[in-house]
């Protein structure tokens, strides 16, 4: 048997203030409202915490509260909470970013992706009956996010399932590793990385395309490339993961170079980060100074890092 929350809520009609704090909270939860100060959602446990505290700070403020729980499938109540409009107007600024994709607005439509994707995590969240438009629109988002992939850098490589052998640096000197050229994020994290704690003199090659790596070159983030994405990691995390680099400071770095790649979860520093790298990409043409000044960057976290550690 369904169950659902109501909440009969009586507010002091002087403190505009508290009224606006428990609106904003209700429509977060996804309260549908029944009438003026009545508010409905289907019982669970985030839903119960959010009415629960509305009920709270209205009482604390002398106003009258009171959450009750309804027995009973009751399906008149369903299509309070059908979100397809909300999906719809999600689409259209997707759209919308697709629309306004180049080369040269790659960046910029990057960030506005990442919060389309927090809206759709946030509208998703308060779909407690979802239908078509939820899929619908999660495969918007991914089309835009490939697109994006693709402008910001040709040749993006695909990800592959397969087990990651472990492997020693110490048979991985002196060598030449290549990979695309006018690297971003993961490209200049994962050579960092090969240059700081794998080969530290190694030789990397800028490629124009992928077919033009030599035959003894060991290749990295691209398809095809002795390392890149594996399952859902990308190439620094198949590189932290071969080379059984396994410091909480490095594993921090890979998440932020995860976010920055492909998505997820985005960490506090991602967006700082991203503004560095892409002001030093589009000030730096030659590519081994931009990874002497990325490197920089990195080595910044790396320290910041494991300091945090330390002072835990």
């Amino acid at each position: 048997m369904k169950s659902w929350l109501l909440l009969v809520l009586g507010l002091p009609t002087a403190n505009a203030t508290e009224r606006m704090r428990a609106w904003r909270a209700l429509k977060a939860c996804g309260a549908a409202v029944l009438r003026d100060g009545v508010y409905l959602l289907p019982e669970h446990g985030a839903g119960r915490e959010a009415l629960e505290l509305v009920e709270r700070d209205v009482l604390a403020i002398n106003g009258t509260a009171y959450l009750l729980e309804v027995k009973g499938e009751d399906e008149r109540f369903v299509p309070l909470f059908d979100r397809s409009e909300d999906y719809a107007k999600l689409r259209e600024d997707i759209a919308q970013c697709r629309s306004e994709l180049t080369g040269e607005t790659a960046l910029q439509v990057a960030r506005q992706a990442r919060k389309l994707r927090k809206a759709f995590g946030q509208l998703s969240a308060i779909d407690y009956f979802p239908g078509e438009a939820k899929p619908f629109t999660d495969a918007a988002l991914e089309e835009l996010e490939t697109a994006i992939g693709r402008a910001l850098s040709a040749d993006e490589p695909g990800s592959h399932d397969a087990p990651i052998t472990p492997l020693a640096p110490g048979d991985y000197q002196g060598r030449r590793w290549a990979t695309r050229k006018r690297p971003w994020v993961d490209r200049l994290a994962s050579a960092w990385l090969i240059r700081r704690f794998i080969d530290p003199q190694a030789q990397m090659l800028w490629l124009d395309s992928p077919g033009h790596c030599p035959a003894d070159a060991l290749g990295f983030d691209f398809e095809g490339a002795a390392f890149s994405h594996v399952g859902n990691r990308v190439t620094f995390e198949t590189l932290l993961a071969s080379f059984q680099l396994e410091s909480p400071a490095l594993k921090r770095i890979g998440v932020i170079v995860h976010y920055l790649d492909i998505g997820g979860y985005q960490p506090a520093e991602a967006s700082g980060i991203e503004r560095v790298l892409a002001g030093l990409r589009e000030s730096i043409s030659d590519d081994d100074l931009l990874l002497q000044a990325a490197g920089s960057i990195f080595d910044g976290l790396l320290i910041a890092f494991a300091d945090e550690k330390t002072h835990d």
